[in-house]
């Protein structure tokens, strides 16, 4: 165990971060505090300070990924000026964003976050966020609502799928290729829709 204290945000953090880890390695019910505890270099009480059970330290891993997701991803797109430099850059911050955090990626579009009501409703409202953050940036003139909002689900829906292939697969494919082909695909298919 190690003696070095933290300040309160600092220690919960660490704590997500090493969860983040061994969930991703052994799932939610292999998993159990102790291993969690250990694994931080902490007494198991420290842990119960910051979460008040595996199942709620796991919603905390589950919001922590989606919030940062949802950060890394519209920051960059609304940074850049043109549409498709706003698409590239969504696309290079969500595979910065997995290359950097593969563990929190995976926990939160894991099997096991869709087997609970709650962990299905964080995923989901990450998706929920991610798809109108999206379609804010559509920019089609006279296109409804609804149907900017189904496009965005479908590029979020399409980095999904390609990133899981990407880093599942034993591939060639470099980042730097996905990037090139989830831009390309995910751009003409949005530029074709103008009128």
């Amino acid at each position: 165990m190690t003696n070095t204290r933290l300040p309160r945000n600092e220690r919960r953090n660490q704590l997500l971060s090493v969860a983040r880890r061994v969930l991703a390695q052994s799932g939610f019910h292999e998993t159990s505090m102790n291993q969690i505890a250990e694994e931080a270099g902490v007494t198991k009480p420290v842990l119960y300070q910051h979460f008040a059970s595996k199942r709620d330290l796991y919603q905390a891993v589950l919001s922590d990924v989606g919030e940062r997701l949802g950060h890394a991803v519209f920051d960059a797109a609304t940074a850049a000026s043109s549409p498709r430099e706003q698409v590239e850059a969504g696309f290079r911050g969500y595979l910065a964003f997995v290359e950097e955090d593969w563990d929190g990626f995976s926990v939160l579009f894991s099997g096991t976050s869709r087997e609970d009501s709650e962990w299905a409703e964080i995923a989901r409202s990450t998706e929920e966020r991610l798809a109108n953050q999206i379609a804010e940036l559509i920019a089609v003139d006279g296109m409804a609502t609804d149907h900017r909002q189904a496009l965005a689900y479908g590029v979020v829906g399409l980095a999904e799928g390609m990133v899981r292939f990407w880093q599942t697969s034993e591939t060639d494919l470099n980042g730097d290729d996905l990037l090139r082909d989830l831009t390309t695909l995910a751009y003409a298919g949005l530029r074709g829709l103008q009128p």
